[in-house]
């Protein structure tokens, strides 16, 4: 008999049904362990989660309901015009504004001079060069308050106190920036820049055409945690901006609650406006920041 002579019977198993794929029993400990993890997940969102909802609602509720006892979730009257008016009650527009071109400015030149000075520090070999790396990052233990007066005199000094370079000096040069894209460069095989040199390209070639383009998760990462730093500082623009057309979200929110603080919904609106722009930002980039912040520590 040849195996062209073997035929499969009508109605009859294929002998690979009989392999016990995905048939392995499951210990009840393993499920019961994933349900409570499951749960206790959700459980640390909800609670995460809860005061952002609290205060969505409360943006649209009637000022009297915001702190009423017994507590409501929900509100009686739903006052979305709450987002409108707020826009003609302050200066919304010209904070929003402010801190967008903070935020862009800051991002752009930190994600610039990070990624510029990790490769020199990953890719150029000169004396020191780890040396003066680890003094470098080490300025991220330092707390800014102990060097804060110092910087304040030294840019003042300057003239650029209550301008818009005070905060763009202030924050465009981070060693987080350069520690995390130095991190994601050394995984970066060494192969591709020595062909390059071998044809001729310079460093800044390299940089720019063959270690930047494969930088983008990391990059986008750094970026996400640049805007949403400048986005949320209040104690730099509190020290170095004096003129209200300087303000950004964050002062004028304060100033706003001063005026308004009897007004809790306002309040409340203006804080949902204050985070939205920070939500957006992160939804767009969390698949390239969560890839970023994944292989930054990888070797190899």
């Amino acid at each position: 008999m040849t195996a062209a002579s073997i035929t499969p019977v009508a109605g009859a198993k294929s002998p690979s049904a009989d392999i016990p794929f995905n048939k392995k029993p499951v210990s009840p400990v393993k499920v019961v362990g994933t349900v409570i993890g499951y749960v206790a997940m959700i459980a640390v969102a909800a609670f995460t989660l809860l005061p952002f909802v609290w205060m969505l609602l409360a943006s649209v509720k009637p000022n009297n309901e915001v702190f009423m006892v017994p507590f409501k979730w929900l509100p009686s009257v739903w006052h979305f015009e709450n987002y409108i008016n707020i826009w003609t009650k302050s200066d919304m527009l010209l904070w929003v504004g402010n801190t967008v071109f903070f935020a862009i400015c800051v991002t752009f030149l930190q994600v610039f001079t990070g990624s510029f000075a990790a490769y020199g520090f990953s890719r150029i070999k000169f004396a020191g060069r780890n040396t003066l790396f680890l003094v470098y990052i080490a300025t991220m233990a330092v707390p800014w308050q102990s060097y804060m007066i110092p910087q304040f005199k030294m840019l003042s000094s300057w003239g650029l106190v209550d301008t818009r370079w005070s905060i763009i000096l202030l924050q465009a040069f981070g060693a987080f920036g350069v520690f995390m894209m130095k991190q994601f460069y050394d995984t970066i095989p060494e192969e591709l820049s020595e062909a390059a040199r071998l044809d001729g390209l310079s460093e800044f070639g390299i940089y720019s055409r063959i270690v930047l383009p494969l930088s983008g998760p990391s990059i986008a990462a750094l970026g996400i945690i640049t805007f949403t730093n400048t986005w949320n500082d209040y104690m730099g623009p509190l020290i170095y901006l004096r003129a209200t057309n300087l303000q950004t979200i964050q002062l004028g929110l304060k100033t706003f609650i001063s005026q308004f603080n009897a007004d809790y919904a306002m309040i409340m609106t203006g804080s949902v406006l204050s985070i939205l722009p920070i939500l957006v930002v992160f939804l767009i980039g969390q698949k390239q920041f969560i890839e970023g912040i994944a292989t930054s520590g990888m070797k190899g």
